[in-house]
């Protein structure tokens, strides 16, 4: 059996659920899980400790599922933030179809996926940062509480 909604054909998945990313559990096991179960998995990038670990948890999570998963890209203000772009590039290169972004302006990462004809969900906790990234370009937005992943 197959719902059939925009979003499944949008993503390409048999039931409109979409697992979020979420921070120590969105490793491939997680994801593949999901996506074989006929929603959209999502490994979080964060959980990797470098980019080059995320480029071989998208490998593996490859290895553990023919469908689409997604990878979540989570943008928190920090001090010492990590290395963004490198995480960015290192999902580009993997030839990823779907991100998830999350957090504090996502303009620069939104706009560098969609040139890659990456499809972007970004999380959102209001109406308001929802329709600023509708206006930036991402395909489909997803509201969430404040208490989200936490």
């Amino acid at each position: 059996m197959k719902i059939q909604t925009r979003i499944t054909e949008l993503l390409g998945i048999r039931y409109p659920i979409i697992q979020g990313g979420m921070m120590w559990v969105g490793t491939a096991e997680m994801a593949s899980a999901v996506s074989n179960a006929g929603g959209l998995g999502t490994l979080t990038a964060l959980t990797q400790p470098t980019p080059e670990a995320l480029t071989k948890e998208i490998a593996r999570c490859r290895e553990m599922t023919d469908q689409p998963f997604a990878v979540n890209l989570t943008l928190l203000p920090a001090v010492n933030p990590p290395p963004y772009a490198e995480y960015r590039q290192a999902i580009i290169e993997s030839g990823i179809k779907i991100v998830e972004t999350a957090g504090n302006k996502p303009h620069e990462h939104i706009e560098a996926f969609k040139q890659h004809g990456i499809i972007v969900i970004h999380k959102c906790t209001s109406v308001r940062h929802a329709l600023s990234a509708q206006r930036i370009g991402a395909d489909v937005i997803s509201i969430d509480g404040f208490e989200c992943a936490g």
